[in-house]
């Protein structure tokens, strides 16, 4: 079996699972709610406060969604008790980021700023610090959400590997390159 589905997902208390016959799993909690259509061979079932997931057969498709549907309703679980928070930090001299409500403007070099319009679920802050480079610190219920968003935003401007200048992830680690060296004569 597989050893990610095969582990129960604890319900905390405040948090109620709902599974329809549609097999649409929805989560509530203090933070809020989120829904999951789940496949209709996957069979989602509450006992003692635990949801376990179960699987008809060994086929190899079943066993791939036993372990991405357990994920999934977990991260609601861990979504709508704790949130989820990333933090984004921009590199480079003159890079600004600013937002007003749920809108990102962002300077990064180019000659236009970009604003960006983020979805009601996310919300973000922006920090400017002297001396620190600016960051972006996005908080939400939904961790797919959240992670596409951040994806999008570092697209805009990925860290190069030289200087490394761009929008990096706090805590991640870049593969830097050495630059030109001197020719020998």
């Amino acid at each position: 079996m597989s050893r990610i589905g095969k582990a129960p997902i604890s319900i905390p208390a405040g948090v109620s699972v709902m599974v329809s016959d549609a097999n649409l799993v929805t989560v509530k909690g203090p933070k809020g709610q989120l829904t999951q259509q789940v496949d209709s061979d996957i069979e989602i079932v509450e006992e003692e406060g635990n949801i376990i997931v179960k699987r008809p057969s060994e086929q190899k498709r079943h066993k791939a969604l036993h372990g991405l549907y357990r994920s999934l309703l977990n991260n609601m679980v861990t979504g709508v008790t704790e949130g989820y928070k990333l933090t984004q930090e921009l590199v480079g001299v003159g890079y600004r980021a600013t937002n007003q409500g749920n809108t990102l403007d962002l300077v990064l070099g180019y000659s236009h700023h970009y604003v960006f319009e983020l979805p009601k679920e996310i919300s973000v802050a922006t920090t400017a610090d002297k001396g620190k480079n600016p960051t972006i610190i996005l908080e939400s219920i939904d961790k797919q959400l959240l992670g596409q968003v951040a994806a999008k935003i570092r697209s805009l401007r990925t860290p190069e590997p030289y200087k490394g200048k761009g929008i990096k992830f706090v805590g991640e680690v870049l593969r830097r390159k050495a630059g030109k060296s001197a020719s020998k004569k």
